[in-house]
């Protein structure tokens, strides 16, 4: 068998490192030359544990290569991304996807499997892909199979759980389905879910506008505490001990591919039916200006001049920047010119990040803690004395040695900053 797998990102380069450590031959492509020649003398060009270990033994075995043109294969794997649009409900962009499908047109044949892995709106596969092909001459289900596998990983265990995961396998007729669960019963330990294909489709932006809409849930909440002067993050802790209680942690902001970005699509295919899920990427969008807010009051009660951001990615420890509100407040905060802003992350490679902890906290005045990289869970007590002040804002209620500070703060107590108690009349 051979498997050309288009898009070798986040996720389609596991893809294919995974079937090629079956023993199955595989052409990874993408459309940047540096990727493709970097690949190919064994080195990757992303943070993942596992992945480097897992490029070098498929080179071994000479099961994979990358290539910036597709080949004739048995199977032709999508995995590229798929933006937002910039129109009134940030619609899903298909130009990748639609770019992808158009240049394996030359190569396929008869009895191919196509997958579309990148997340899409709810029933583009029949609306857009299919037609598309059907006006080639492919009748699908007979001369070719359709189908979409959304992927359901979580960055730094990637290769775990792309094996152990269950996967939905949503076919455009109950024979694609077929096809498609064949190809992925080839490594995938986990069970495989036969579904339609639109089902699939929605089934994946449904998983990620949970996650969204409980987490603005915790947003909210902390905002709530703000206001009435209670610790939002000991009231989830106690709700949380209620058995069918699971509410998420609040933080600066939501970014990656999947949570700032995929409740847009369903939006955008039913918009006077999603308000809540409206109301919920609202609130969760707000957040990064809302801790910038907050970092300007602090910043007037200490008087301070100089800050450090600690972590820039999206999520800890990996170096992926995607949608990351970390990015965002820092980009806001050097706008807006009013202090001085050194920033470390032990993943991310930028010549404006300091080259260690204890040289970024170096006379600041405020560790701004954005992402919870385990670096962060217990921050030097030599790296804090070199502050000019001893004072935390951990946004994301990831540091352990909060008493190494003079005055921390997290999104539990806010309402420290200005200790302003609420007002009641009776």
């Amino acid at each position: 068998m051979k498997i050309i797998t288009l898009g070798l990102g986040y996720i389609g380069l596991p893809t294919a490192i995974m079937f090629a450590k079956q023993g199955v031959d595989v052409v990874g492509v993408d459309i940047i030359p540096d990727v493709i020649d970097q690949l190919n003398r064994g080195q990757v060009h992303l943070e993942e544990p596992g992945i480097q270990e897992g490029l070098q033994e498929v080179l071994r075995k000479q099961t994979f290569k990358a290539s910036l043109y597709p080949e004739k294969g048995d199977a032709f794997i999508i995995a590229v991304p798929t933006p937002n649009n910039n129109d009134l409900y940030k619609s899903c962009d298909l130009k990748y996807v639609e770019a992808a499908v158009k240049s394996i047109l030359p190569y396929l044949a008869q009895g191919n499997t196509i997958v579309i892995e990148s997340t899409i709106s709810p029933r583009t596969t029949e609306n857009v892909i299919q037609p598309f092909l059907e006006k080639q001459g492919w009748v699908i289900g007979k001369d070719l199979s359709l189908v979409h596998c959304p992927e359901r990983v979580l960055p730094g265990k990637i290769l775990h759980e792309l094996t152990y995961n269950n996967r939905i396998i949503g076919g455009v007729t109950p024979s694609c389905t077929e096809k498609g669960k064949a190809l992925y019963r080839l490594f995938v330990k986990g069970e495989l879910i036969s579904s339609t294909v639109r089902a699939a489709e929605l089934s994946k932006l449904m998983e990620n506008t949970y996650r969204d809409v409980n987490i603005a849930l915790a947003n909210e909440l902390v905002k709530i505490g703000d206001k009435l002067g209670i610790d939002a993050l000991e009231v989830i802790s106690m709700a949380n001990k209620h058995p069918r209680v699971n509410i998420h942690q609040p933080g600066p902001g939501v970014g990656g591919h999947c949570l700032a970005v995929d409740p847009y699509f369903i939006v955008a295919a039913a918009p006077k039916e999603t308000p809540l899920i409206q109301e919920a990427r609202k609130i969760n969008s707000s957040m990064p200006s809302y801790t910038i807010e907050k970092i300007h009051q602090l910043m007037e009660k200490i008087r301070g001049k100089r800050l450090t951001i600690l972590g820039l990615a999206y999520k800890g420890d990996t170096d992926d920047l995607r949608e990351s509100p970390a990015v965002h407040i820092m980009e806001e905060l050097k706008k807006q010119g009013q202090y001085q802003i050194s920033v470390y992350d032990p993943y991310v490679k930028a010549a404006f990040i300091e080259t260690g902890l204890q040289v970024a906290l170096e006379k600041s005045d405020l560790a701004l803690v954005l992402c919870d990289h385990r670096e962060f869970k217990h921050i030097p007590a030599v790296a804090i004395a070199g502050m000019n002040q001893t004072v935390l804002l951990d946004a994301r209620n990831i540091v352990e040695n909060k008493e190494y500070f003079e005055q921390a703060f997290s999104f539990g107590n806010l309402f420290e900053i200005q200790q302003e108690s609420p007002q009641h009349t009776m």
